[in-house]
């Protein structure tokens, strides 16, 4: 016969067999389609070798007036601005106290130290930042005590620490062991600055002992029933040149650039009341903080209600409430400003906003809401879009040449100007594999250069993010993978789209060929193979003796670059690749291919065949184009 040109249609379709999805791909994992052809994703380096504490869930990125290009993080025990390679911890302070006379005390042959305050309200793994304390007498000097620690162990009137050379928190010093000199004191003059409780990094439920995280309730106390304890999430968003930021469930605070990189964020109520504002009826507490940059005002989603008699009114969970326009300290609504608040009805409470161009998203746990500004006198209006809508995570909306695309409990969506689930040759299979208790984890970034939706999610039988699925907002194809990323951000300030990984450093994404998260090149191994073809319908086996492949290896830095082709040939549909219940069906052949391999010679015989490329080697690039064989008619058993 004469070659036949295999030609599989973008993307990759699991929704069906692979019989089924003939002339289609229907595996994959780290490889992208571009032009409808499959390629090798891009590899990825550091972008300093600077790390950060904690898994980091949030990033922004915004210049200042000054020409500072920062990106924000927050963390679930940090909140961090890099700028320069360099990270910034400006984590607000909750509270500063002078401690009791004494109230360091050390044992000797051990690195812990037990500190005495009866009111420190410090939850497992947060931080203090201890000043004024004077030696203990032997190997605990006044500078090993006068540094930051994190809290290792809780009581309800006293917490330990871990002794260590004063370095800094990400590169601890050795542990220094108390010595029989140590015993007991500090002296009179020790200040305590404890930073804002840290939050879980996973998701976590059920009731008894194991419920929650280590030390988040009394000694001695099981969980209550039923509680569920949801990951630290932050929100942020630029007022200007300033920075709003806000723990889910907590405070909105507030960074202003003019007070410098290194200086710490204050609560929003705080730099109301500086600014000469009623900071006492700032929200207390907030979902989400966003900022609408057209408008220029300050909204809380999910808020407690303002109320002139009484600055701690209940939080609301429903609440939409927002600032005066142009000022994000003034909060108290009056006929001369437009401050307000309004209360959604639709839900139980508000899982996400989302800044479009004409108007705000607003999704509760059964609903999508739209909110946009009139003016005075009513400032903001809200209107129900359409209810039994579904959000999976507050992490996993994403607005991208204009439409609005977000990852539901059970499929995706898309927005453009009414609600539309958006078509996925892959839902089944994501679904099928998701770990919901851990929903909250997913998030959503985009790759503008490749016009690709990416959303990460936990696999079944994964406490952390490792994998990831691709939508292809040009092509309108899917294709999915492996990979841990933690939160991701494409902001166009920067050359490169980065993302966090789970060793606490933020990596410039389509920066290399490989891996190079450490400094040290690591091959990125990647794969894709075909769904089952056939001649006819299957009616008789097909014979394959030549292979012409056809492969580019453009931006490879390998000397001699190449994948692995394989061809896979089945008797039936229900049987396996490579086994044979016919004695004449040869097994699964593999062939090198390098960039100048013409043709490859085979004898594969079977029904219906696959095709497999798999690349291993470092400095490799690759793009499929459209292969051709030699296969003839071969009988029929």
């Amino acid at each position: 016969m004469s070659l036949t040109k295999l030609q599989f249609k973008p993307g990759i379709n699991k929704e069906v067999t692979t019989y089924t999805g003939e002339g289609g791909y229907f595996d994959c994992d780290k490889i992208r389609f571009r032009s409808g052809l499959p390629q090798k994703i891009g590899g990825w380096v550091q972008l300093s070798s600077s790390i950060f504490l904690g898994v980091c869930r949030s990033l922004w990125n915004w210049v200042t007036l000054d020409s500072n290009n920062i990106v924000s993080l927050g963390t679930n025990l940090k909140f961090y601005l890099e700028l320069g390679g360099a990270y910034y911890d400006i984590t607000p302070i909750r509270k500063t106290v002078s401690l009791a006379n004494n109230p360091f005390f050390a044992t000797s042959g051990s690195a812990t130290i037990l500190v005495t305050d009866a009111g420190h309200g410090c939850e497992q793994n947060d931080f203090v930042t201890f000043s004024g304390a004077v030696s203990l007498g032997g190997n605990i000097t006044a500078a090993i005590l006068n540094q930051e620690y994190q809290v290792t162990f809780i009581s309800s009137s006293q917490y330990t620490i871990q002794a260590r050379a004063v370095s800094s928190v990400t590169t601890p010093g050795a542990a220094v062991l108390a010595n029989v000199s140590d015993v007991g004191g500090g002296g009179a003059s020790v200040v305590a600055a404890y930073q804002i409780n840290t939050g879980p990094n996973v998701f976590s439920g059920n009731n008894g002992w194991n419920a929650g995280y280590w030390g988040r309730l009394a000694w001695g106390l099981g969980a209550p029933l039923g509680v569920d304890i949801q990951l630290r999430l932050w929100t942020q968003d630029n007022f200007g040149e300033d920075l709003l930021l806000a723990p889910r469930g907590g405070p909105p605070y507030y960074w202003e650039a003019s007070t410098g990189i290194a200086a710490r964020a204050i609560t929003l109520s705080s730099a109301s009341t500086s600014a000469g504002f009623a900071g006492q009826f700032v929200p207390l507490q907030t979902n989400q903080i966003v900022s609408s940059a057209i408008q220029r005002f300050v909204i809380c989603f999910g808020s407690n209600s303002y109320d002139s008699a009484n600055a701690n009114t209940v939080f609301d969970p429903m609440l939409v409430r927002w600032s005066d326009q142009e000022n994000p300290y003034n909060w108290v609504p009056e006929a001369t400003n437009q401050a307000g608040e309004f209360r959604l009805n639709n839900g139980s409470f508000i899982l996400a906003a989302r800044n479009t161009r004409q108007e705000i998203l607003i999704w509760t746990d059964s609903a999508i809401y739209s909110m946009q500004y009139l003016g005075p006198p009513y400032v903001w209006g809200f209107n129900i879009i359409q209810d039994n809508v579904t959000l999976i995570g507050p992490n996993t909306v994403i607005t991208a040449n204009n439409l609005t695309y977000w990852m539901g409990t059970d499929k995706f969506y898309f927005y453009d100007g009414r609600v539309q689930t958006l078509p996925c040759s892959l839902r089944s299979f994501i679904y099928g594999r998701l770990n919901k208790n851990q929903a909250w984890q997913c998030h959503v970034g985009y790759n503008e250069e490749f016009n690709e939706i990416w959303w990460f999610y936990p696999s079944t039988g994964s406490n952390v993010i490792d994998s990831y699925v691709i939508y292809n907002i040009i092509e309108g194809s899917w294709y999915y993978g492996t990979l841990g990323r933690t939160a991701w951000l494409h902001s166009g300030l920067r050359d490169f789209p980065f993302a966090a990984d789970y060793n606490a450093r933020l990596l410039y994404h389509e920066a290399s060929i490989d891996d190079e998260a450490t400094g040290t090149p690591v091959a990125i191994t990647a794969h894709i193979e075909t769904s089952d073809f056939d001649i006819g319908d299957g009616h008789n086996f097909g014979f394959v003796w030549r292979i012409l492949p056809d492969l580019t290896f453009s931006g490879s830095t390998a000397a001699s670059p190449q994948i692995t082709l394989t061809v896979k040939p089945r008797v039936n549909s229900g049987s396996a690749y490579g086994t044979s219940d016919n004695p004449t069906v040869t097994r699964t052949a593999t062939f090198p291919v390098e960039e100048y391999t013409g043709q490859v010679f085979t004898r594969v015989r079977g029904r219906q065949m696959a095709f497999r490329i798999d690349s291993t080697a470092l400095g490799v690039q690759w793009q499929l184009g459209s292969p051709r064989i030699d296969i003839r008619s071969d009988g029929r058993r």
